[in-house]
């Protein structure tokens, strides 16, 4: 079974996939939030390419594990995005992903303006690969 992962902004959506199996996440792009919100050729062909099983979308929670303020949006974005995809939806927390991405990107020595087009796509890896360790898919 095949997860793809949606960190989804307000400008940018990162993209991440799983193995067919499930157990490894890998950061694949970020496409411009308007492209997936409009269906357009370039998030179809993605989803042709990866024919995914399930829909896992990062969920801001706070520090404490509550909805965070952008919550409700994402969750409602998420909703559309799996319902024009015929896909089922799962949430995962993405807590403090970004940071890390950030983080990480540094290590490799990336430069902030470098960091920029991967930030994304890393952190929706990392919430992902939580999700699949947790052993979601095999609920999903």
């Amino acid at each position: 079974m095949r997860a793809l992962a949606l960190d989804i902004g307000d400008a940018r959506i990162g993209v991440a996939v799983s193995d067919p199996s499930g157990r490894l996440a890998t950061p694949v792009c970020v496409l411009d939030a308007d492209e997936v919100y409009g269906n357009a050729p370039a998030w179809r062909r993605l989803l042709a390419d990866w024919e995914p099983d399930v829909l896992v979308c990062g969920l801001p929670l706070t520090l404490d594990g509550e909805p965070g303020p952008q919550a409700e949006a994402i969750s409602a974005r998420a909703q559309e995005i799996a319902a024009r995809c015929a896909l089922p939806l799962e949430f995962s927390d993405e807590r403090l992903s970004s940071a890390e991405a950030k983080r990480i990107l540094h290590e490799q020595g990336l430069s902030e303006k470098d960091m920029r087009g991967k930030i994304d796509m890393i952190a929706a890896s990392l919430f992902l690969q939580s999700w699949l360790d947790a052993g979601q898919i095999d609920r999903a």
